[in-house]
Formats: C-alpha cells, sequence, structure tokens
C-alpha cells in the first residue's frame, strides 16, 4: 500500500501566500549560484510533514538550499528553502515547509507569482577554497549555517534538482481554498560541484519544520546555472492523491 502524508493543513494555512494568479511571466536568469545539501531525516514523522496529496521518500529526506540570484526583475537577491523530499505521484518533489529572501519585494513577487511562503532575513553565501557555506540569519539570530566542505568538480548531468510544491491559496475564492503550486524551473549548468555536507545551525521551529531531525549528511552540491521561475504549469489539491488532484494548466 502506497504511504500519503497526513498533515492538516488547516492550522497553516491562512500563513501560506495568496497568489494574485497563475498566469505570470516567467523570471530567466543567468548565472545563479545554488548550494544544495540532501539530509536522511527520522521516519517517526515522515507522513506529518506532507499534505495528503504527496507520498514520503523511503527514506525520507530534507533539502537545503540558498540559491544567489545576481539579477530579476526585481533586483538580486538571494533565496534560502528548506523542503521534504516527497513523490507527486510516481514524480520526485521538494514540499516547501519555509523559504527566506533578504529581498522584501523578491520574497513578495515569489509567494504572489509562485506561491511561496518567503520571509525576510539576511541571507548570504560564501565560496572559500575548501568550502562552501550558506547562513541564513532572521531576527538576529542564526537560524541555518550549512557547508559543502571539500568540492570537486562535477558535471552539471550529475545534478538533479527537484521541482517544488508550495502551499498556497488562489484568488477569487474565500481565501482559503488551498492549493499546491508546482514549480519546475530549467537549468542550464555553467559549472558544478560536489562534497560532503555540514550543518551547524539548523533552528526547526523558524522553518515549520518541527519533527524534521537530521540523522544522516547523503550530499551536497553547488553549481552555476541559467534558470529562473517559470510559468505554472500544475496546480494540486492538497487533500487528494496527486493522481486524482492534479490540474493542468493552458
Amino acid at each position: 500500500m502506497p504511504i500519503f502524508g497526513t498533515l492538516d493543513i488547516g492550522p497553516i494555512l491562512e500563513g501560506a501566500p495568496r497568489m494574485s494568479g497563475l498566469d505570470g511571466d516567467p523570471w530567466e536568469i543567468k548565472g545563479v549560484d545554488i548550494l544544495q545539501l540532501t539530509f536522511e531525516i527520522d521516519d517517526g514523522n515522515m507522513t506529518e510533514l506532507l499534505p495528503q496529496a504527496l507520498h514520503p521518500t523511503i527514506p525520507p529526506i530534507a533539502i537545503f538550499s540558498v540559491a544567489r540570484f545576481p539579477d530579476s526583475p526585481v533586483g538580486p537577491f538571494h533565496l534560502a528553502q528548506v523542503r521534504i523530499g516527497c513523490r507527486a505521484g510516481v514524480r520526485p518533489r521538494g514540499y516547501l515547509l519555509m523559504a527566506y529572501s533578504d529581498s522584501e519585494e523578491a520574497g513578495t513577487a515569489l509567494g504572489n507569482r509562485w506561491g511561496y511562503t518567503c520571509r525576510h532575513a539576511d541571507v548570504r553565501l560564501h565560496q572559500y577554497h575548501d568550502r562552501i557555506t550558506a547562513n541564513v540569519t532572521a531576527g538576529g539570530a542564526e537560524i541555518l549555517h550549512a557547508s559543502l566542505v571539500g568540492p570537486e568538480p562535477i558535471s552539471g548531468a550529475d545534478i538533479q534538482y527537484v521541482a517544488n510544491m508550495n502551499l498556497a491559496r488562489l484568488p477569487g475564492e474565500d481565501g482559503n481554498k488551498a492549493v499546491l503550486v508546482q514549480v519546475d524551473p530549467e537549468y542550464r549548468f555553467h559549472r558544478a560541484q560536489r562534497g560532503r555536507p555540514e550543518i551547524t545551525v539548523f533552528t526547526p521551529a523558524a522553518w515549520f519544520a518541527e519533527g524534521v531531525d537530521l540523522v544522516y549528511p547523503v550530499v551536497a552540491s553547488f553549481a552555476q546555472a541559467d534558470t529562473g521561475f517559470p510559468r505554472i504549469r500544475y496546480v494540486l489539491n492538497p487533500d487528494v492523491p496527486a493522481l486524482q488532484g492534479t490540474r493542468k494548466l493552458g
């Protein structure tokens, strides 16, 4: 029997972004730096982290990413995310728990247009000879310090980024109509590195990640790619299995 998520989205729906529509123009951004770390997490709470539309991965994983966008329609910004690995039907995805950006304008646009639950924070990404490090500070406290240790060059073809599943509310409804918005950018890689993931600071409460217990580091990658935020192609009913509740747009 397949395992489905058991998350009750009711208590968190009020904090989900209310989108301005589903037909916004894409953002295409060149030269984006992306640090991503994957950790296996304790399986005791794996179903409680995901809406009923999604399946947990076996073993369950958490995906941490921090990206530097050198330009965009609202200017340069950083974006940090914590996601839970999952599947929508058979497709690998990442369910967004929380995102932070150092640009309030970018955070608002990402919420209105792509359904990112995004707060303002100081987000930084640094490259050193022996590691690539990211840190996120909110309310005067560091809530994430993550590193790729011992970078080694690889091909961009060795990296796979999964699409986001973002919980949001649609316009024109009563304000509580929930959807999962699939955000699935394409990537054109210029260079890539792989190394050992290391997290020395992680505050689950700041990421709506209570119950996320990191138990095993899997892999870390750092890449520069042309990417962005595409037109939305699919939305899902979060309370129905994805094979039944997926709606294609356009």
